[in-house]
């Protein structure tokens, strides 16, 4: 992430900066059903990228948003990130990771605020995007095609304004608990 921020233009701006990266299947082991389950390095590998690669991405790439008026910048999370709407248990590498991500947001958006009153900072859930790892996961659940979620999220992005900077939304532009 430092190398391409560096190599970015100096002076430009952007007006929205989208940080799609991710994993679920960390080290290739799949999603946790039981702490009996939990690999340590498969949960470090979900921390790096969920939690801590978001935090270098807003590192290096928030400055590129434009000082005035509104910008976005706007991360994939994942409901099951979400301690309030957690009923199912399990999955406790990528929940507490996309958690931490989550808080990473809402630190972000703060400062940012500070910098751009205008700045939307949120964390997005695409919904199950339909790819062969969801696969195995949807059972049933909604899903879209890659290009459907992409647009939802753009169109949730442009409707959602600077006092919900901070927030996490879904494909629908619902509010997610924390």
């Amino acid at each position: 992430m430092a190398t391409a921020a560096r190599n970015i233009a100096p002076g430009e701006g952007f007006d929205l900066v989208f940080n799609a990266a991710g994993v679920l299947e960390a080290n290739g082991v799949a999603p946790e059903k039981a702490f009996r389950d939990l690999d340590a390095a498969a949960m470090m590998r979900a921390f790096a990228v969920n939690a801590a690669g978001t935090a270098l991405a807003f590192k290096y790439f928030l400055p590129f948003l434009k000082r005035d008026g509104r910008t976005a910048f706007a991360t994939l999370s994942a409901r099951v990130g979400s301690v309030g709407d957690n009923r199912l248990g399990g999955w406790m590498s990528y929940r507490a990771s996309k958690a931490a991500l989550n808080q990473i947001v809402r630190c972000a958006a703060i400062e940012e605020t500070r910098r751009n009153k205008d700045s939307v900072i949120v964390a997005l859930h695409p919904g199950t995007i339909e790819t062969p790892l969801t696969q195995k996961y949807a059972k049933g659940r909604y899903t879209a095609s890659a290009e459907t979620c992409a647009q939802n999220l753009l169109g949730v992005l442009q409707r959602l304004a600077p006092e919900q900077s901070g927030g996490f939304f879904d494909y629908a532009g619902e509010a997610i608990p924390w």
